[in-house]
C-alpha cells in the first residue's frame, strides 16, 4: 500500500469518526446552537439540530465507506508475480 493511500485511508477514517462523534454530542446536547449562536432559529422545535444530525451521520457513512474502499483496493505496481 502506498504512502498516498495510506495517508488517504486514516484521512477518511478521521473524518467518519469525527462525524460520528460529532453527531453523538449534538444528540446528547440538543440546544447547543441556542448556547453557542445565542440565537434560537427553529424557536425550540430542534428541527435544525435534527438536519444537522442527519449530515452528520450520512457524511461519517460516506466517509467510512469510502475508507473502506481504499483499504480493500489492491495496491498498484506492487505485485510479486512476474
Amino acid at each position: 500500500m502506498s504512502v498516498r493511500r495510506r495517508s488517504r485511508f486514516w484521512v477518511e477514517t478521521g473524518l467518519g469518526v469525527l462525524s460520528g462523534v460529532a453527531a453523538t454530542v449534538i444528540l446528547v446536547v440538543p440546544d447547543w446552537i441556542e448556547v453557542v449562536v445565542g440565537v434560537d432559529p427553529d424557536h425550540s422545535s430542534g428541527a435544525l439540530e435534527w438536519y444537522v444530525v442527519a449530515v452528520l451521520v450520512v457524511s461519517a457513512l460516506a466517509f467510512g465507506l469510502l475508507a473502506r474502499r481504499e483499504w480493500r483496493q489492491p495496491a498498484l505496481g506492487l505485485s510479486t508475480e512476474r
